[in-house]
């Protein structure tokens, strides 16, 4: 997290610090631009433009579009940070279940010290066991590889890694010394590179009269009002009255004031979506890949229902957002903490009791 301004600093001394951060985050991005574009050795590029282009509306596409454009040249952050994301979901999912990874979350800054260790760990794992199901996937397109064999699975998995494993560092040292959250700011760097292509394709579909002047007008309104709606979700809160019971210590009242717990209406974040795409688009991207053979028909039809865009797709999207929504939230917030935390601050809820009735209101509201 980027370490606060100290307020006794004179402006000039913080705009300095300012414009340093700004220009460190630039500096990372540029670097990491960079490196979607340094390919994996022993690809064929013409082959794998041609695979790309046979299906940049389906899984690989969608892929693409998340990596910056760093899968479909198969570069060294073909990866991309997805698998830290996934670690650190299944590190803070496990808490849950592990008492000891629970009690490592209470101890504070060393705690978090040796559950970032615990998830960089994860992260290689994920890494490997990816890069390796890539390269022996793409061994088996025709044309693909230039030279199969153990030798081009051992650098591709070498290479895929690393590269995962340096841009996991770019987004914390980003969080360090940039400005706000580097992982963020790395996966909003790779979406937001293909806009210029978009933009300039939507204005040649306007120029050949593939789209009229209206339509395009309705797209920009449709944006404008779609980040507005997310802006008003993730700001929007619930405040509960809470009231302080008054105390006496010696001769002075205490308490016997109002205030009120702020619930954010969005707890769970983007972690649903990330959460539903891992599950929903693995299937799918394995049958892709594996369903060539003879035998195979069921592994592409598997991955002619998951496509997305096709019905089965959505609904199952939409389901698993749900679902996750509710999961992740349950296990984020825990009413039972905050209504112990009010309870020994001296605070309740009115019209109910502090403790397990509180939690349980709490809780209803929550979820």
């Amino acid at each position: 997290m980027a370490n606060p301004v100290n307020p006794a600093l004179k402006p000039g001394s913080r705009y300095a610090d300012l414009k340093r951060r700004l220009w460190f985050l630039l500096g990372a991005l540029v670097v990491y631009r960079i490196g979607t574009h340094i390919p994996v050795p022993g690809i064929n590029a013409s082959v794998l433009d041609e695979l790309f282009r046979q299906n940049q509306g389906g899984i690989l596409g969608l892929f693409n579009v998340f990596s910056g454009g760093a899968l479909q040249r198969f570069s060294i952050f073909a990866l991309g940070i997805m698998p830290y994301i996934s670690a650190s979901i299944i590190m803070q999912l496990a808490a849950v279940v592990l008492p000891s990874l629970e009690s490592l979350k209470k101890e504070g800054e060393a705690g978090r010290r040796k559950i970032t260790q615990y998830t960089r760990y994860a992260t290689v794992f994920l890494a490997l066991f990816q890069a390796v199901g890539i390269s022996i996937a793409l061994e088996g397109q025709p044309g693909l590889v230039i030279d199969p064999g153990p030798m081009f699975r051992f650098v591709t998995a070498l290479t895929l890694v690393t590269g995962t494993m340096f841009l996991m560092w770019l987004g914390e040292q980003i969080t360090e010394r940039g400005l706000g959250n580097g992982i963020s700011l790395i996966i909003f760097a790779g979406i937001a590179a293909g806009l210029p292509a978009a933009i300039s394709g939507t204005l040649e579909l306007t120029r050949t009269g593939a789209f009229s002047i209206l339509q395009v007008l309705f797209i920009i309104a449709l944006v404008i009002a779609v980040t507005a709606l997310v802006v008003f979700f993730e700001k929007a809160q619930r405040k509960i009255l809470v009231n302080y019971a008054k105390r006496q210590v010696g001769n002075k009242i205490y308490g016997g004031q109002s205030s009120h717990l702020p619930l954010k209406i969005n707890m769970a974040g983007v972690i649903p979506p990330i959460f539903a795409s891992s599950l929903i688009l693995f299937p799918a991207t394995a049958a892709s890949w594996f369903g060539q053979g003879e035998g195979s028909i069921w592994l592409r039809d598997v991955a002619a229902a998951l496509a997305p865009g096709s019905p089965v797709y959505h609904i199952l999207y939409a389901a698993l957002i749900i679902f996750f929504c509710f999961f992740y939230t349950a296990l984020q917030y825990n009413p039972k903490d905050t209504a112990e935390n009010l309870k020994k601050s001296g605070a309740f809820i009115p019209g109910y009791r502090p403790g397990e009735q509180t939690a349980r209101y709490i809780e209803r509201i929550t979820l």
